[in-house]
């Protein structure tokens, strides 16, 4: 991911609930989302031996936010954070490992 995102609001994991998430497909290439897709199973990996975090630069209604968590799990269609929350994956620009 380039630095397009460097001035992204952080959010507090514990609000993603209460975010609104449109259908829509953020990426525009196959390309992106395979590397997407990549990205969020690394992400996941580390998430689950190491506890790791990593930044996810998401879209809700409201424009790009960015969120600093670890990734328990992912399925088809979200990848899923402590407590319950989640977030759609086709609403996810890229995650960064921190």
């Amino acid at each position: 991911m380039d630095n397009t995102f460097d001035a992204t609001p952080l959010v507090e994991k514990e609000i993603i609930g209460e975010l609104k998430f449109p259908q829509a497909e953020v990426l525009l290439d196959k390309l992106a989302i395979s590397e997407r897709t990549a990205a969020l199973h690394h992400a996941t990996s580390l998430g689950n031996l190491d506890h790791h975090k990593v930044n996810i630069y998401f879209e809700d209604a409201d424009g790009v936010k960015r969120v600093n968590t670890t990734i328990w799990a992912i399925t088809d269609k979200r990848i899923l954070l402590k407590n319950g929350k989640s977030i759609p994956i086709n609403r996810i620009h890229g995650v960064v490992i921190i």
